[in-house]
């Protein structure tokens, strides 16, 4: 690593899961020179992924199967705890995103002491059209971040982006707590961030959807969809000082 104790630790956080296709095309997207260390955390891979990951020189954590939100979660624990990170860059193994929203992401960090910023693929929508993106999707995500924005007061045009940029203060602020840990902890961990007054931006992201790709199946959105209304009526409680599971004050849960 290249960190010292006179600068800010940037930390590239690669999730695999079964993604030996995809990973090395990912890994050469990555801008190495921007980040102090890039590792991998990776959900149980049963496929070549790990040796992939290992061949590049890229220290990666295997764990047993547990989903997005556990993959993710385990990763920022060893980055901003074993690494001593500063921020943590959310970077996907199926090679779609466009990891320069980094460098956009890290002026808002050091500039504007943002702890939580999300990419927005919809900063242009005819963007997202002519990276490929399915009319379904597009449509979606937007339905979707417009009813998710409504219930938590946050009116972002794309509240569910597979890039995200996290600070030590929100590592700090949801240690511990009672989330799901599949796909559902992407939005409960905004809505927290909501509701704890932390500062969330956005910065323009790219998602390339013309090539090999993994997307979730249509039934995937139903359940989303469920989850949106289930965390925004939580949300809403907590707002009127009625806290339960992830809202608590106090720490529920052992570290993991």
């Amino acid at each position: 690593s290249k960190a010292n104790n006179m600068k800010n630790i940037k930390v590239g956080l690669i999730l695999t899961y079964n993604c030996e296709q995809l990973v090395q095309k990912t890994i050469d997207k990555i801008p190495k020179d921007f980040f102090d260390v890039v590792i991998s955390s990776d959900d149980g891979s049963t496929d070549e992924t790990i040796t992939i990951l290992k061949n590049n020189g890229i220290p990666t954590y295997q764990h047993k199967h547990m989903g997005y939100g556990g993959n993710l979660y385990s990763g920022m624990k060893i980055a901003f705890q074993d690494y001593k990170a500063d921020y943590v860059y959310e970077l996907h193994g199926d090679a779609q995103y466009d990891f320069n929203s980094a460098i956009a992401a890290d002026k808002q960090f050091t500039k504007e002491n943002y702890d939580l910023i999300l990419g927005n693929r919809f900063y242009k929508y005819n963007k997202a059209l002519e990276n490929g993106m399915p009319l379904s999707i597009f449509l979606g995500n937007i339905f979707f971040s417009f009813i998710a924005g409504i219930l938590i007061g946050l009116y972002f045009r794309d509240l569910f982006p597979g890039f995200r940029a996290y600070n030590k203060s929100f590592f700090l602020m949801i240690k511990d707590k009672n989330f799901s840990w599949d796909y559902r902890f992407s939005f409960e961990i905004i809505a927290i961030s909501k509701i704890e007054k932390l500062k969330i931006g956005n910065v323009p992201t790219h998602c390339d959807y013309k090539g090999l790709r993994k997307t979730p199946p249509y039934s995937y959105a139903i359940k989303a969809f469920i989850n949106i209304v289930i965390t925004g009526f939580f949300y809403r409680l907590a707002g009127a000082k009625l806290r339960y599971k992830y809202f608590k004050n106090e720490n529920n849960k052992n570290s993991k």
